[in-house]
């Protein structure tokens, strides 16, 4: 067989020497204090392993990459920013901060650089902390150890923090640090990520930061807020925040909106909590029908009638003609108010208008429905004087039912200058003349005659006595006279 002799390219290497240029370390060179992009290759139990550049792999204590929750903050593949801490020829140990016996030029780089230091809290002081940091001593001011209030110093003495350099004088004998501002950095970064990746659509936890007139602020990442407007709180109709959610409570939001609020770099993001659940007028059909009675909360009245929810985000409404067959209602606060648990019947079901018309009277039942079981034509009965029209009286039976005495039928009256002279109030004597059920109306004669009726024994005689009485009457301004 004759050997293949062709040319092959001239950037094309051999696996020979390519192992040959590896092991003569032909490949990224780094160096203590160093800080290089590593890519994440495999995670272990204790460490997560990298990527380097060169010809070692780098190994990252595992515990250093968890976020405050304790989860990892990386995964497979992604590419972190650490810092060269020490190697040897198998392995170079990195970390997210500088530590370790540096010298004062490294330590110097991480002043100018912005590089984080690990450093431990060896205890308090006054006005803040005393740092260890790369065993020199260093002062935390007490306002930049953390981004809340310290309310209990002592929970930080005994650990170690990254904390950026923020002031190094007199040949390293002062040094001050801030944790703080490390954190303000890092926090910018995260939200600059998140905000990045953040659609409309998405479902998200948060915390009810504020409550305004208007709506409710809710954290959804730290330090990025969205607005749920009072409409997007509930399915219900909702006139102030706390009637569904509280400060500090924990919710789950929808993002339907994100808007670049002119030169800011955030958007203004607008969330809602009633669309993280189902609309329930989608099923409005199906969970109600028409003559079903049910009970409902008022939740307010208008001039017209009163709105009753009777399914959370389900309201219908009362008309002020449908509150009450027994009473004429000119305002529904007479008959209820905001709050009242109340029986309805549902009389009209318009589920693509989301309009539901409801009823109380259906409720308690129509008085006409049996009249003709309580009264006879020709009866003779109480009634109380409603109202005084110039073509009759209105005169009330019974919460419900009301008839009309026409004037001309008082005119023939032998009481009739008697009946001139009732308030609305008095209870009078009446016969029933006729009773038409289909349309609700009674005709009502004025007692007299066969009847045999004592005028005088019922209310409000005072002011009227009759014929007698204005005989006696004349007698007596007669007699004054002749004396």
């Amino acid at each position: 067989m004759v050997e293949d002799m062709t040319e092959r390219p001239e950037d094309e290497k051999s696996f020979e020497e390519l192992l040959e240029a590896y092991e003569k370390g032909e490949s990224q060179e780094i160096r203590v204090g160093e800080r290089i992009q590593a890519k994440v290759l495999s995670i272990g139990r204790e460490s997560v392993f990298v990527d380097t550049g060169s010809k070692m792999d780098g190994v990252v204590d595992k515990a250093e990459l968890l976020d405050e929750s304790g989860g990892l903050s990386c995964k497979v593949g992604d590419i972190l920013d650490l810092y060269v801490v020490s190697f040897t020829e198998s392995e170079v140990r990195l970390s997210r901060a500088l530590s370790g016996a540096g010298n004062l030029g490294l330590l110097k780089e991480a002043f100018d650089e912005g590089i984080p230091v690990k450093g431990k809290v060896r205890g308090t002081c006054k006005g803040g902390y005393e740092i260890t940091v790369m065993q020199r001593r260093a002062f935390c001011p007490a306002s930049q150890m953390d981004l809340k209030y310290v309310e209990n110093p002592q929970e930080y003495v005994g650990k170690s923090f990254r904390f950026l350099v923020t002031q190094l004088v007199e040949g390293g004998r002062n040094i001050v640090v801030s944790r703080r501002r490390l954190m303000e950095r890092e926090l910018e970064k995260a939200k600059a990520e998140f905000l990045s990746g953040l659609e409309e659509g998405q479902i998200l936890e948060g915390k009810v930061t504020r409550l305004v007139p208007y709506g409710a602020f809710v954290e959804i990442f730290p330090g990025v807020e969205g607005m749920v407007h009072l409409s997007e709180l509930s399915w219900s109709r909702v006139d102030a925040p706390e009637e569904v959610v509280q400060a500090s409570q924990q919710v789950k939001v929808k993002v339907i909106g994100l808007e670049q609020n002119g030169a800011a770099r955030r958007p203004k993001i607008s969330l809602s909590i009633k669309e993280t659940g189902l609309d329930p007028w989608y099923s409005v059909d199906s969970d109600f029908q028409e003559g079903q009675i049910v009970e409902g909360k008022v939740k307010r009245c208008a001039p017209f009638g009163a709105f009753v929810e009777i399914a959370s985000g389900i309201e219908g409404l009362v008309h002020i003609s449908e509150m009450s067959y027994r009473r004429r209602i000119i305002k529904p606060e007479e008959m209820v108010r905001p709050g009242d648990l109340i029986k309805v019947m549902i009389k009209e079901i318009d589920s693509s208008g989301r309009r539901i018309s409801l009823s109380m009277k259906d409720v308690e039942g129509d008085p006409w429905a049996d009249i003709m079981d309580r009264y006879q034509q020709g009866q003779t009965i109480e009634g109380r004087l409603e109202k005084k029209e110039s073509y009759g009286y209105f005169i009330s039976l019974e919460p419900g039912i009301t008839g009309l005495m026409p004037r001309s039928s008082m005119e023939k009256s032998p009481y009739g200058s008697d009946l001139e002279r009732r308030k609305e109030g008095d209870i009078i004597p009446v016969v029933i003349e006729q009773i038409n059920q289909p349309e609700k109306r009674i005709t009502l004669l004025p007692a007299s005659g066969a009847e045999e009726v004592n005028w005088q024994r019922f209310r409000g005689q005072s002011t009227a006595l009759g014929s007698l009485g204005e005989k006696l009457q004349e007698a007596m301004k007669a007699k004054r006279s002749r004396g």
